[in-house]
């Protein structure tokens, strides 16, 4: 793949526009280290000169001590354009990863089931370093030698107008080789980078599921697919590294090759007094000048390969649009919502329904139970109440009392946060206390913070930490118990007071006595809130109001708690006559 140089100017200059005054900084110092690297060689012309003729000490000693002044003034400007380049590569390319980081998140929860968090990390970061790498040395080693390059042409002209285009009809047929090549080398370099992905994304895969994998006696299983994935990196950095080795061969031989040809014709213009000797060094250094842009040129055309081939992924991914539909900019109300599914249908497969035409009304402050067997659609009914996903058919309305609207209408921020969800997986975060609680939301005081964990039984627990609000969290949660865990997960709800409440099996894998204390929580947090209960124990489902039961996506029940529970010939009945606490085994038919 080869993209037009079009499209690396429009990736620049988009995030370099915010940093202009340290754009203009980079260019002057580029400017003059060019004007001081083709300075330096006319002082010593002028010295060999000078020297030759038999010219004065006093002279020579000036011109010794210009060179010298000129030559650290060039390497301090050299080093100050390196840093400021650098630091222009880092800034701007960070502005991109948190822009990529960003867009990624927005996208819909079918894009992140395809890619492993591994993937995306290599994706995000390892993409996105060599582009860093591609900005700096872009501006620093190709820009910077072009125009010296260029400087270096323009002023042997006077010189010797034949030597003058001679080698720059050379440097033309140079680069022309060498850009052949690296449009060769990106395919190669782009597999590398995907490489690269694939390897990260197995890596976190198994190494999340190490316990897993030791206790079954995987072990040897991974190692050899860790050894094909591997083998496949080392190919195609191989074919990368093979073509970046032909670019080496062929400057070499390029570079030969001008050596003789700027002797060869400097020495007959000596020989024949067009050129004094002073002039025959300036020519063989400006060849010599001409040359080092053209080998850093060719030298970071590796990085450019591999900069393209990010450059390209990058584009992809930003290329990526989330299934979600249209999003409203309407604000929810403040309060317990209605919620309405009429005729909601979903399949993660277009041609394999999940759900399929769930309808149910909850009235604001209601609470439904919400049974069924594992896989039979519950937590995907949640899903699609966060828009992570977006029905194939029909509508869901949220709001207060007739005013009830297509979620749709809703802005995506505003929607999620005014849904709070409780899992039994409680995500923990390598944080403070109070972030973990807060979600990073600096608005919260700490008041509020100490006071729901009073309310939720956690006075004691957090009497333990030694930094209060500001002991750090371990990210799997290695210092809490489970109950602990779900308890700060219900804390954060509180905190985020929300009008709809979803509580996903929340209390599935606590002991009796974890338990009734989250039930006590739970008794606090759906007061003056609506309330969807995804439950497999039906003690968890005594404070519903009404109990929907779902099988393979369609609801095969639904009514009042209290009209089910009286109903001989209701499902439900039956299982509370049964006494299955676990109601994901077989419903009696």
């Amino acid at each position: 793949m080869d993209l037009p140089l079009r499209r690396y100017w429009d990736l620049l200059l988009k995030y370099l526009k915010p940093l202009k005054l340290k754009v203009a900084l980079l260019t002057l110092l580029i400017f003059s280290s060019i004007g001081l690297q083709l300075t330096n060689p006319q002082v010593i012309r002028y010295f060999i000169d000078t020297a030759v003729a038999g010219g004065d000490d006093q002279s020579l000693l000036r011109a010794a001590l210009i060179f010298l002044g000129l030559s650290l003034l060039l390497q301090f400007v050299s080093v100050m354009a390196t840093y400021v380049g650098a630091d222009l590569g880092w800034q701007t390319t960070n502005r991109l990863r948190a822009d990529l980081a960003r867009h990624c998140l927005k996208l819909d929860l079918s894009f992140h089931n395809d890619h492993t968090p591994g993937e995306m990390i290599e994706r995000i970061d390892g993409d996105v370093a060599e582009i860093a790498m591609f900005f700096t040395q872009f501006v620093i080693h190709i820009l910077a030698n072009l125009l010296l390059l260029l400087g270096v042409l323009l002023i042997l002209i006077p010189e010797n107008w034949r030597i003058s285009l001679a080698l720059a009809l050379f440097s033309l047929i140079a680069m022309a080789g060498l850009s052949y090549i690296r449009q060769v080398a990106v395919p190669h370099w782009k597999a590398a980078r995907q490489a690269h992905a694939d390897l990260f994304g197995f890596l976190e895969e198994r190494l999340a599921g190490t316990e897993d994998i030791r206790s079954s006696g995987a072990v040897t299983y991974t190692i050899a697919h860790l050894f094909n994935f591997n083998h496949r990196r080392l190919e195609t950095e191989l074919k990368g590294e093979t073509m970046a080795n032909l670019m080496a061969w062929m400057w070499f031989g390029v570079h030969t090759l001008g050596l003789i040809v700027a002797f060869v014709v400097s020495y007959t213009l000596f020989q024949a007094g067009a050129l004094t000797l002073g002039s025959v060094y300036l020519v063989i250094h400006y060849t010599t000048l001409i040359f080092r842009p053209l080998a850093e040129i060719s030298g970071q055309l590796q990085q450019v390969q591999k900069a393209v081939a990010s450059i390209g992924r990058v584009e992809t991914l930003f290329s990526l649009k989330s299934k979600i539909g249209r999003q409203g900019q309407r604000a929810l109300p403040a309060g317990p919502l209605a919620v309405t599914f009429d005729q909601v249908t979903f399949g993660y497969a277009a041609e394999l329904p999940v759900l399929q035409q769930i309808s149910f009304h909850l009235e604001p402050g209601q609470v439904l139970g919400l049974l069924g067997r594992t896989g039979s659609g519950k937590t995907t009914l949640a899903r699609l109440l966060f828009r992570l996903y977006e029905p194939t058919g029909g509508v869901i309305r949220l709001g207060i009392g007739g005013n009830r609207r297509d979620i749709r209408d809703f802005s995506l921020e505003h929607l999620r946060r005014h849904i709070g969800l409780v899992t039994q997986e409680v995500q923990l975060f390598q944080a403070t206390v109070r972030d973990n609680l807060t979600f990073f939301d600096r608005t919260i005081p700490d008041s509020a913070i100490l006071q729901v964990i009073d309310e939720l039984e956690l006075a004691g627990w957090y009497g333990s930490l030694a930094e209060g609000l500001d002991t750090v969290l371990e990210a799997r949660g290695s210092n809490l118990s489970a109950g602990e865990a779900q308890l700060l997960a219900f804390a954060r709800v509180f905190l985020k007071n929300p009008g709809l409440v979803i509580l996903d099996e929340a209390s599935s894998r606590l002991d009796p006595v974890t338990e009734q204390r989250l039930e006590r929580a739970m008794d606090r947090l759906l007061q003056d809130r609506t309330a969807i209960i995804v439950a497999h124990r039906l003690s968890t489902v005594h404070h519903a109001d009404h109990i929907m039961i779902i099988e393979a996506g369609q609801v095969q029940e639904f009514g009042s708690y209290n009209d089910l529970a009286a109903d001989p010939t209701s499902r439900f009945y039956r299982l509370l006559q049964l006494g299955l606490e676990e109601v994901q085994y077989e419903f009696p038919g």
